[in-house]
This record gives C-alpha cells, sequence and structure tokens, in this order.
C-alpha cells in the first residue's frame, strides 16, 4: 500500500496533488517518466506522470485533474489514506543534457509534467525560459514552483485575470523572434496547445519535444491501447515515449482516439456522485 503523505487542493477542488511515499520509486524516477495508480481492489488503472520526487523522503508527488469517476475517487482520500498500487517508474525519461537556451511551455495540468522537466533541465546547467498558461488564475497551478526553477518565466490565461491574456504561442513567438539561442521547445498540455506550439516551432526550425498523454491500459506495451502516429509510423506512448518529436506527431489522430471515451468519463463521474 502506499500512503498519502500530503494532500493539496490546487484549484477549486478539480486539481489535487499527492505526494505519496513510494521509497523504490523516487529512488528511480526521472523526468518525464510516469506510473500507473489503482485506488483499489476493482478500480481501473491510470497512468500519472510523475511531477516531482523527493527521493530522500522516498516521496512523489502526481497531479491530477478530477474528469472521470476513478479521479473523483482518488480526491475523496485524505492524507493517511493508501492507494492499492502505484506501478513505476514507466516510460522513457526525458532526454536531459546541456544545450543552451531552452523554453518550456507549459497549459493547464501540462504545468505539472512540465514542472519536472524543467527542473532536470535547469539541473543540468541549461538556460531555462518558461511559459504557462491556464484559463483564468484560479486554475493556474504550480507558478511559484516554476518562478523558483525558471530563469525567465511568462504566464498567460485566457481572460487576463493573471500575467497576460492570451494563449501561450503569443510569448512564445516572441522570443523566437527576438532570441536566435533558442535550442529547444517542450511542450505539454492540452493536445491543441501542444499542436499550435509545434507548428509555431516548425516555421523557426527549432526542435520540439511533447509529452503525450494518450487512453492507456497495462503501460508495458502488451494491449497497444496507448498507440500514436509519429513520422507515420506507429508508435506506443508507454514504452517508446511518452515523449516525442512534436513535429512528426499526428495530432489529429491523437485528439480523435483520446475523444472516443469523453462520454463514458462524464457519464462515470455522474453516476459515481448521485
Amino acid at each position: 500500500m502506499f500512503q498519502i503523505v500530503r494532500k493539496q487542493v490546487l484549484s477549486k477542488g478539480a486539481i489535487i496533488r499527492f505526494d505519496i511515499n513510494a521509497p523504490r520509486i523516487a529512488a528511480k524516477v526521472k523526468a518525464g517518466q510516469f506510473v500507473i495508480i489503482r485506488v483499489n481492489e476493482t478500480g481501473e488503472r491510470i497512468p500519472l506522470t510523475v511531477a516531482d520526487k523527493d527521493a530522500f523522503s522516498g516521496t512523489i508527488t502526481i497531479i491530477f485533474q478530477v474528469v472521470g469517476k476513478t479521479t473523483a475517487l482518488m480526491r475523496s482520500l485524505k492524507e493517511g489514506d493508501s492507494l492499492k498500487d502505484v506501478v513505476g517508474p514507466l516510460g522513457k525519461p526525458a532526454e536531459v543534457e546541456n544545450i543552451g537556451t531552452v523554453v518550456m511551455v507549459g497549459g493547464g495540468t501540462g504545468v505539472a509534467i512540465l514542472h519536472h522537466v524543467a527542473k532536470a533541465f535547469k539541473e543540468a546547467g541549461n538556460f531555462v525560459i518558461g511559459i504557462i498558461g491556464a484559463k483564468d488564475k484560479e486554475t493556474m497551478i504550480l507558478d511559484t514552483e516554476m518562478s523558483h526553477i525558471c530563469d525567465e518565466l511568462i504566464i498567460t490565461t485566457d481572460d487576463g485575470s493573471y500575467g497576460e491574456r492570451g494563449f501561450v504561442t503569443t510569448p512564445l513567438q516572441k522570443y523566437l523572434d527576438e532570441r536566435y539561442d533558442v535550442k529547444l521547445v517542450y511542450a505539454i498540455g492540452p493536445i491543441i496547445m501542444m499542436k499550435n506550439v509545434c507548428k509555431l516551432t516548425k516555421k523557426y526550425n527549432v526542435p520540439t519535444m511533447v509529452s503525450l498523454n494518450p487512453v492507456m491500459i497495462d503501460g508495458t506495451g502488451m494491449c497497444g491501447g496507448c498507440r500514436v502516429t509519429v513520422d507515420n509510423k506507429t508508435q506506443f506512448c508507454c514504452v517508446d515515449g511518452p515523449d516525442f518529436d512534436g513535429q512528426l506527431v499526428d495530432f489529429d489522430e491523437l485528439e480523435k482516439r483520446n475523444n472516443i471515451y469523453l462520454k463514458d468519463e462524464k457519464d462515470s463521474l455522474l453516476n459515481s456522485i448521485r
């Protein structure tokens, strides 16, 4: 059993942070990798990318948004409660090296994943520029933590209630116009955001990595549920990713596949609270 040693509500009760006691995972997990969680004996398996780790205390941090029955059940758990299974680390870690100036672009709960990757790039000696966005101030997460990591940080919100009004692509384009030393862009967030970031960076010929979140079941490459098309080839997110060259990803296909179960998720959430 994996005890929840800290619980924090980050946004309107819909985005939750857990620090989980998992010393063996904390000792090995690297930025970009994920775990698969099962709440109880009858629960489904859901993948969540690790947002941070503390190898000394033996904890890992996950941040999730309530979208279905399982995440609603997880929200009901308290500090001191335990999860049945936490399996990992899974997936390939982000390829981190000292390359110079990197721009980290995150949207929504994708900022949680971006945080761990940005931290790794900073520790490797890079100049890290962060651009993070959300719908409004209430749904912005980890802005304080990102400000401690990044050499420069730009915040955007759709409604202008916090930081700059607009989308993350606007300040990103400004950086690409004004700076010629950007070696890499990392984009993590909603599919449409990653798609638009990659369209933009392709014009500037700047390499861009994304972290994908397709439907996933077993997490070991056996079921094929998490397949994505990259450079016109089928890849499996759980073993070949979750990070891929964003300029080669078929985002339209990914979006269609991810939308298949949206209604079922909403229905399961509604049924769980009736």
